[in-house]
């Protein structure tokens, strides 16, 4: 409670109630992805194979439940991979793989609403599909994450053949456009050291001082009053002579 006028950078407000973390005065930044940067990347929609990928853990808390249900409802489609993974042993190699093979990389609410998976699919170019009514993404103020993510509400996700479908139904050219777009904002996920122009470092600096103007006006609306207050006005005091 005592930091809460702090501002926070935070990767998710999943762990935090709303009047000490909220959008209003904090930023959100990218996890930093475990998979690496696919560097000249040529793939193309007929050169991945597999259609949706996902691995990951999939029994998860309460706000992860929908895991879960989508296993259940993809784990027998064509050219879907929905299947259990971790990064150790040879996890991250795997995913690595799985991931650039893919059209779709499914970004599912885990035990909070966001995870590393998403900026993993960023790094592979692998179109995110994002299921996770609650989600807070970096930079959302000035980068439209609809031209190369694809947003399912949790409650269309559940419904029978309602996801497959709609991936299925997601063509060449408009696929095409989403991972040209994705390979032009990678840099904004990257952290580096030194940091340069663009990349993770720069955007989250760039956050904090957009945040700054409307700091500054709430700053300057609570002192309206305080450099002219009301004098206080003091009782006289009698003597005792007035009491006899």
């Amino acid at each position: 409670m005592k930091l809460s006028p702090a501002m926070f950078i935070l990767s998710d407000f999943g762990r935090y109630p709303p009047n000490i973390a909220n959008i209003d005065k904090d930023i959100i930044v990218p996890y930093k992805h475990v998979v690496k940067s696919f560097a000249d990347d040529e793939s193309g929609f007929e050169s991945r194979p597999t259609l949706l990928y996902f691995q990951g853990a999939i029994q998860r808390k309460s706000g992860g439940f929908i895991r879960h249900e989508l296993f259940n409802l993809l784990k027998n489609e064509k050219n879907v991979h929905f299947s259990f993974g971790t990064v150790q042993r040879d996890g991250i190699r795997k995913a690595t793989q799985g991931m650039r093979s893919s059209k779709f990389c499914l970004n599912i609410a885990g035990d909070t609403p966001s995870s590393n998976r998403l900026f993993d699919a960023i790094a592979s170019h692998c179109v995110p599909v994002i299921i996770s009514d609650d989600i807070e993404l970096p930079y959302e103020d000035v980068l439209d994450y609809s031209k190369f993510c694809i947003f399912i509400r949790n409650s269309d996700a559940l419904k029978k053949n309602f996801l497959v479908n709609y991936i299925r139904g997601i063509g060449k050219e408009e696929w095409t456009r989403m991972w040209e777009k994705l390979k032009e904002v990678e840099s904004f996920y990257e952290f580096q050291y030194p940091s340069k122009e663009g990349d993770a470092v720069q955007m989250i600096w760039q956050a904090i001082a957009r945040k700054v103007p409307a700091m500054r006006r709430k700053l300057h609306k609570t002192s309206r009053f305080s450099h002219h207050t009301a004098p206080v006005k003091l009782r006289s005091v009698r003597s005792r002579h007035d009491f006899l």
